[in-house]
């Protein structure tokens, strides 16, 4: 239901649209099932880093990226 309203809410609030959400599953923990069962894309797989304010760091937790496209044509959006 979010993906749905995500859009208006945010062009409501920031003044644009996503065109993509995304997400970060820990692998360590979680498959991702839901995310394939519900036709996420997978990306692949971070490299366990994170970032402190301007400053990134190593912990060693890789996660698994997704993303759902929020419009049809979200490959030309993204070039324009």
């Amino acid at each position: 239901m979010i993906s749905r309203r995500i859009r208006d809410d945010w062009d409501g609030f920031y003044g644009y649209k996503p065109l993509l959400i995304e997400t970060f599953v820990d692998v360590e923990k979680f498959a991702g099932t839901s995310y394939k069962a519900a036709n996420w894309i997978y990306l692949g797989r971070t490299q366990g880093k994170g970032r402190r304010g301007m400053e990134y760091f190593y912990h060693g937790k890789p996660k698994d990226i997704y993303v759902y496209p929020l419009v049809k044509e979200y490959r030309k959006e993204l070039i324009e």
